[in-house]
């Protein structure tokens, strides 16, 4: 599968499993199920989109990932305030996330250029 080669999965998919790790004893289940859904989601939308059709398609669920890895940065800075994660883990958490936001949006960015390429019809469209 594509998705497997792309370096964003494989940092996404070592954040996620990281923070099952780390989490595993803390009691608080929903704080726990929403961090580790949301890390989660990331590399599992990165890959979704990755083996999708269209390019549309592809951006969409890149989208969702990126905004996952946002929703992700804020429950991380939560959890440190109230002490569930450790400062030093989820500053490298939270620059993680932020580094493979950038790259997702980079894969976006590159993703909609292309469909402006392959859909020039639509720049010379006659009303």
């Amino acid at each position: 599968m594509n998705f497997e080669k792309l370096e964003v999965w494989k940092r996404a998919s070592a954040l996620s499993a990281e923070v099952y790790i780390e989490l595993k004893a803390l009691k608080d289940f929903g704080f726990k199920d929403q961090i580790t859904r949301s890390g989660l989601s990331v590399p599992s939308n990165i890959a979704e989109g990755i083996e999708r059709e269209t390019e549309k398609d592809v951006i969409r669920f890149l989208t969702i990932a990126k905004s996952s890895a946002a929703e992700f940065v804020t429950q991380t800075y939560i959890g440190m305030k109230i002490g569930y994660i450790p400062k030093e883990t989820g500053k490298a958490w939270v620059a993680e996330s932020k580094a493979l936001s950038k790259m997702i949006g980079a894969m976006i960015k590159t993703r909609r250029l292309r469909m402006e390429i392959k859909e020039p019809e639509e720049l010379y469209a006659v009303e």
